[in-house]
């Protein structure tokens, strides 16, 4: 027997005790470490810029950025569009083509290096052609993600717009706003809850096809890429907050300035919410392919 060990085996009971004390000790501070200084090690998967799984805005291409210097931005957990831009989160939002709703910790951005350079963006050009001998004329670039409003050529306004995805493009070509329906609803998608019918605010039907399927300009979400099934979505924040109780005060309504825009104030005023045709309404011009969608971002 060795000679630090009592005769009656004491000692060796007393020592493994210790052993098991100070283990138990150790373990509590690691966790507690862990949880303190780690959460991620603790806590449920969290958003983290090493993994850009998620959406990632900054790999489509539009033409008009190219003059643009901006930077990718991972939108962070706790991060807005507003925490991050103050009183520029609009034009942010605007140059992203993105609701708030769809602007969620795990994406990426384009935020542009100043913000100066954005404040007034716009792909549509300040006149146009075409657009020269109609008192309206509305232009819808496809490969922009944009619309833009024209009277006699000269653009009044423009807007970020999100056309039909990859298998569900938007018909391109020559056509003109044949009717109004400022609380259309989709006969076939309904919300992403399943508990009603899609909204389709303040729209404006430019086109049924041989299938008979209509085509319209409407309030819905824009994700900042190509989404629909065809038809051409605009802001609405007002249809969002009424539908998803998002966000808390509406700010964005273009659906609704294109729609009043397009109709005219007579109609407008007289627009009890049921379906109208236009006479002789303005031509709508859509044209370009999809945006480009590179494999890796250039930032």
């Amino acid at each position: 027997m060795n000679q630090e060990f009592s005769r009656d085996g004491h000692l060796p009971v007393v020592m493994f005790m210790l052993h098991r004390i100070i283990c138990l000790i150790l373990g509590v501070i690691i966790i507690f470490t862990a949880a303190v200084y780690a959460p991620r090690a603790t806590s449920g998967p969290a958003a983290s810029p090493e993994d850009r799984a998620r959406e990632d805005l900054s790999r489509y291409e539009y033409p008009s950025m190219a003059g643009i210097p901006w930077k990718a931005h991972f939108v962070m957990p706790q991060e807005s569009l507003e925490r991050l831009f103050g009183k520029d989160w609009i034009t942010v939002a605007r140059f992203n083509r993105i609701d708030r709703r769809h602007t969620y910790p795990g994406m990426t951005i384009k935020v542009p290096e100043k913000m100066e350079d954005i404040r007034n963006y716009t792909p549509a050009p300040s006149l146009y052609e075409p657009a020269k001998r109609h008192a309206k004329y509305l232009f819808l670039n496809v490969t922009e993600q944009w619309i833009g409003a024209y009277e006699f050529g000269r653009l009044v306004f423009s807007m970020p717009a999100a056309t039909g995805k990859e298998g569900h493009l938007t018909p391109t070509g020559l056509f003109r706003a044949e009717a109004y329906h400022r609380r259309h609803t989709s006969s076939l998608y309904k919300t992403a809850k399943g508990d009603a019918q899609y909204p389709m605010d303040y729209a404006i039907r430019f086109l049924i096809d041989k299938q008979q399927v209509s085509y319209w300009i409407h309030a819905r979400d824009l994700p900042g890429r190509p989404i629909s099934h065809g038809c051409v979505g605009l802001f609405d924040e007002a249809m969002q907050h009424r539908v998803y109780g998002v966000p808390d005060k509406p700010v964005i309504e273009d659906a609704k300035k294109l729609y009043a825009w397009t109709i005219g104030e007579a109609a407008y005023a007289l627009d009890n919410g049921t379906q109208q045709l236009i006479p002789n309404g303005p031509i709508i011009e859509i044209t370009g392919d999809l945006p480009k969608y590179l494999a890796k971002s250039n930032q």
